[in-house]
């Protein structure tokens, strides 16, 4: 194809292995670091802290039948975000800076090179906020193991009550605070759209994961506000799944 820039449409796996690798460049310091600040209960959660938009490159040619974009822009951008405490926040900015990376398979991608690394500011939390997701909310129930996974609908049965037991979950694992059900609950718009991607694709282990974009109220303590801001709200977060952002309608509210 030519100088033809192509990107896979399903680039979010290899976005996310990307992270894991520059987390991994400085496994030592970063793992100091974070057990110094008494952050997380285990080495391996503490490196599923983080979430990721999509890219934003403008607008590709989209080649459907070859599920790739072709991509004009030179200059892309992604917002990351770690959920880990703020004295991170220059550390983190450090690791990114000057980065190289190829993102795609072995037949389509791009090289890219991190030009610029800029840290924004927490929004001011409160105990009910309004969000819209940019990337799918994953919601999945699995009645028999021998049997994949269902990814709910926010009409679906367990999907609200599956979605305040995963918050306070993860809450609860890297906090090591107990709350209880009464101090979470969350109201999705009635409309919705199902979205997916394919998750290590060209693998024997692809799958697609498929999950749901609509805006919502959250209520819960402004701490658990602050992880879903800094780590993302769905399962799969490090996969860039459930990355959401205040619904631009409340932020004067």
């Amino acid at each position: 194809m030519g100088k033809q820039r192509m990107l896979p449409m399903d680039y979010q796996y290899y976005i996310s292995a990307w992270i894991y690798k520059v987390l991994r460049q400085a496994d030592e310091d970063y793992a100091t670091f974070l057990h110094d600040q008494g952050y997380g209960q285990s080495p391996a959660k503490l490196y599923k802290l983080f979430c990721f938009s999509r890219l934003y490159f403008g607008k590709p040619k989209l080649w459907k039948d070859h599920k790739l974009f072709e991509i004009d822009n030179k200059t892309l951008w992604i917002k990351v975000s770690f959920d880990v405490p703020q004295a991170a926040t220059t550390f983190i900015k450090g690791l990114f800076s000057d980065q190289e990376c190829y993102l795609g398979n072995r037949f389509n991608g791009i090289d890219l090179k991190v030009t610029g690394v800029e840290a924004l500011p927490e929004p001011h939390f409160t105990e009910t906020m309004h969000y819209r997701l940019h990337s799918p909310w994953v919601v999945s129930f699995q009645s028999d193991k021998q049997r994949p996974a269902q990814y709910l609908k926010p009409e679906e049965d367990h999907f609200n009550d599956l979605s305040v037991k995963h918050i306070k979950e993860k809450f609860q694992s890297t906090r090591n605070l107990t709350i209880s059900d009464d101090k979470i609950s969350f109201s999705p718009a009635s409309s919705y759209k199902r979205s997916g991607f394919v998750i290590k694709p060209d693998t024997p282990q692809q799958t697609r994961v498929v999950g749901n974009i609509f805006d919502f109220e959250l209520t819960a303590p402004t701490e658990v506000q602050r992880m879903i801001w800094n780590g993302g709200i769905s399962e799969k977060s490090a996969l860039g799944f459930g990355w959401c952002e205040l619904d631009e309608k409340y932020k004067m509210c």
